[in-house]
């Protein structure tokens, strides 16, 4: 059974940073993109970063040069490194472990990131 748990959210200030992992179990990782998706209050889910197999990556425009997405096959792990966090980055956030396209295979419950003063 395969499973996909996130952690690391939770409430920051404006401007501070936050790490998310998203550990996987029941799958061979390495195989597999890895990305992170987030859906605010009142949106539609949208691609946070996602990277590949070979480690192509693709960040989404909202948050260009504030997230780094990284891998760890060996620990079937995402990681999610979010800095200048803005309130509008106050979203559930999603992993989501991909073989035929994004946003498609196995998703993580979600973890709430509230950026507020």
């Amino acid at each position: 059974q395969v499973q996909l748990v996130e952690s690391g959210g939770g409430l920051v200030q404006p401007g501070g940073s936050l790490r998310l992992s998203c550990a996987a179990s029941g799958i061979i990782s390495s195989i597999y993109a890895m990305g992170w998706y987030r859906q605010g209050p009142g949106k539609q889910r949208e691609l946070v970063a996602r990277i590949t197999p070979g480690g192509i990556i693709k960040y989404g425009d909202s948050v260009k040069g504030r997230v780094t997405i990284s891998r760890d096959n060996a620990k079937n792990t995402v990681y999610l490194q979010m800095n200048s966090l803005e309130p509008e980055d106050t979203a559930v956030y999603y992993c989501n472990f991909d073989r035929f396209g994004a946003g498609l295979g196995y998703w993580g419950q979600g973890i709430q990131v509230t950026v507020s003063s």
